[in-house]
């Protein structure tokens, strides 16, 4: 049996690398494209939480309940589309993306992913906080992305 790496990456920045502005308050504000592969076999469901650890975990995106695929994505700017996922409650008290915009300096921020052994029955915009709460041992593999943005005066 071959052991495959649950991967998740975009098109719009490299691992550890800067998000452009057009993905931040800066610019459009639109989600990037995200695309995964190797979830484990036994994924039922997939959550994605977008946080920046150096603002104390400030939640910027939450989707839940995406079909339990082994590879997929997500296209650019779907927050705001009607077939978006199912999204929950950021810390702006937006139920969609809501880009880097840091007050100071450079932040860190981590586009972490989930995979669930089946959907987590969530119901209306749950906070990253449910979500994580609903998904306590039921996690069968986890992937995470990372990024850094600083804003330009």
């Amino acid at each position: 049996m071959t052991e495959t790496t649950f991967i998740l990456s975009t098109t719009a920045f490299v691992e550890g690398g800067e998000i452009p502005s057009k993905y931040t308050c800066d610019g459009d504000d639109v989600s990037p494209d995200l695309t995964w592969e190797g979830a484990p076999p036994e994924t039922g469901a997939l959550a994605l939480i977008v946080d920046d650890p150096d603002a104390r975990g400030w939640v910027h995106w939450v989707v839940f309940d995406m079909t339990g695929t082994a590879s997929g994505g997500l296209a650019e700017g779907v927050s705001t589309s009607p077939d978006a996922p199912p999204q929950g409650t950021n810390d702006f008290k937006r139920v969609d993306w809501g880009g880097p915009c840091p007050p100071s300096g450079e932040h860190r921020y981590a586009f972490r992913m989930l995979a669930l052994d089946g959907p987590l029955g969530l119901t209306g915009a749950p906070t990253a906080a449910e979500v994580l709460a609903a998904a306590e041992g039921h996690i069968v593999g986890e992937t995470q992305l990372t990024a850094r943005y600083r804003r330009r005066a």
